[in-house]
């Protein structure tokens, strides 16, 4: 169900932009909540006077006993704070506490990519980036160490103006792309509080993809990954989805790794 405050958030969009009230509901109805997860200078000057950390990119792993890189070394893109992160602005099931690390090799497809759920208060050890490789010394890519925070958001499905009144719309004039362009962007500008959110990180909602959508049938998102947020020379992006049951049941052997460039 839709909030008042995300309600009104976007219908005041809408007068603003010239839309009309039918076709914000249009918007509205396609739309899912999100979580942006963004370094500390994409915040406004009031997000961050509250900003708590809930991710980190790049870095070493820390896994318990036992538990090595996992098969085909890709690097640690990023490890998430379940506990940090916001529960109401997520419409997916993920772990209450603990953390997730997501193994991804960002700069190529991704062959044998994974995410580990690893729960509070196990005992866990950094892991060395230094292995061997039939006899000869390798290392896993570290990528630069960066603190994310959370940001609530709103993310609509790409199908949304194939919709009754929205077509109607379109249909009237050459600028009406352009002017739910400008609506989409301010509501969800809006929904994220002013925070800046274009590369970063996203957890939840619909995808916003360079080419298809991978979130399509029974595959919803968990992630979505600009290579520049993990790396300002890697321009690709990685889509991880999988179905809701598989994310809630922590069944992420299950999921499914999509790069886009």
């Amino acid at each position: 169900m839709t909030s008042p405050i995300v309600e009104e958030l976007v219908l005041g969009a809408a007068r603003r932009h010239g839309v009309p009230g039918p076709v914000a509901q249009e918007l509205l109805s396609a739309s899912q909540r999100c979580l942006h997860l963004v370094p500390f200078q994409d915040l406004t000057p009031a997000q961050q006077q509250k900003a708590r950390p809930a991710a980190r990119t790049g870095g070493l792993p820390c896994l318990p006993d036992g538990v090595d890189w996992p098969d085909g070394r890709n690097p640690l893109v990023m490890t998430v704070d379940c506990a940090a992160l916001p529960r109401a602005a997520l419409d997916i099931g993920l772990p209450s506490d603990g953390t997730l690390l997501f193994f991804i090799a960002i700069e190529y497809e991704p062959e044998s990519s994974m995410v580990l759920h690893v729960p509070a208060g196990v005992r866990t050890t950094p892991r060395s980036a230094a292995y061997e490789l039939d006899g000869e010394p390798e290392q896993v890519k570290v990528y630069r160490p960066d603190v994310l925070y959370p940001v609530p958001g709103l993310t609509v499905s790409p199908g949304w103006r194939d919709s009754p009144a929205t077509s109607a719309f379109l249909d009237v004039g050459e600028d009406r792309d352009d002017i739910l362009d400008a609506f989409e962007e301010a509501v969800r500008k809006a929904a994220a509080g002013g925070a800046s959110h274009g590369v970063a990180v996203q957890l939840g909602g619909y995808s916003s993809p360079w080419q298809s959508p991978p979130d399509e049938g029974d595959l919803v998102l968990l992630a979505q990954i600009h290579g520049q947020s993990i790396d300002l020379n890697v321009y690709t992006q990685t889509l991880v989805v999988g179905t809701r049951e598989d994310i809630a049941a922590r069944r992420y052997e299950a999921l499914e790794f999509e790069q886009q460039v």
